[in-house]
């Protein structure tokens, strides 16, 4: 069975089109004010709560998570841990990073060093300088939670899945890490780039494989996924 882009879509919708309306309001925001306006005003508001719940959230775009997810897959379907694996490798591990070299962008606390007094860092959390653009965490939320999409039967778990993503993105300003714009980015970067390529490596004939389709555990057990 061949899939398209169209297929892919369509059977990632529930998360694809409120994707579509949240990055209008991105890019809205961001007609309507500055980088400095943005930034100081997510930065404005902090909460103990916040400080405490951000690095745990944002640890949720680290790539020893999509590892993690990719491992425990592997026990049910080689096939689809194959998909998450290889994304992860495409988009953070290789398009990302590609793009943090060419525009080799300061992060907040570089860019705004003569204002360091007028920043809250979230204590514990090493601020980074450097290759700013685009959001790392946030490219491999945004194309992880797109393959868990594309796969569940229940669509509707598209919308909570994307809420996740968007708390990543958001973790990642709170904590003076990145900018709007480097999230919004990261973003269109893990949506577009993974779409593509389920597109694509999801049709290669050994996918489509049944040998494919089952894990480690369906080996022992006779579990599948």
């Amino acid at each position: 069975m061949n899939i398209g882009i169209k297929d892919v879509l369509f059977k990632i919708r529930w998360f694809f089109i409120p994707y579509l309306l949240v990055l209008c309001a991105c890019f809205t925001i961001k007609f309507l004010y500055t980088r400095p306006e943005i930034y100081f005003w997510i930065n404005g508001h902090y909460s103990a709560f916040g400080d405490f719940i951000m690095p745990y959230l944002t640890d949720l775009g680290n790539g020893w998570s999509t590892v993690l997810i990719t491992l425990v897959i592997l026990l049910f379907s080689y096939r689809k841990a194959l998909l998450m694996g290889t994304t992860y490798a495409l988009v953070s591990g290789i398009i990302v990073q590609a793009v943090k070299f060419i525009f080799d962008a300061p992060r907040p606390t570089l860019y705004f060093k003569d204002q360091l007094s007028r920043i809250h860092l979230v204590q514990g959390v090493e601020m980074l300088k450097l290759h700013s653009f685009p959001s790392g965490h946030t490219a491999t939320a945004f194309a992880s939670t797109v393959v868990i999409t594309y796969w569940c039967k229940n669509k509707g778990w598209g919308v909570p899945l994307l809420i996740v993503a968007m708390l990543v993105a958001y973790s990642r300003m709170y904590m003076s890490e990145h900018f709007f714009e480097d999230v919004t980015g990261g973003s269109v970067i893990g949506v577009i780039c993974t779409v593509l390529w389920i597109a694509w490596f999801d049709n290669l004939k050994f996918m489509q494989s049944p040998k494919w389709n089952r894990g480690l555990l369906k080996l022992t057990w006779g579990v599948k996924l």
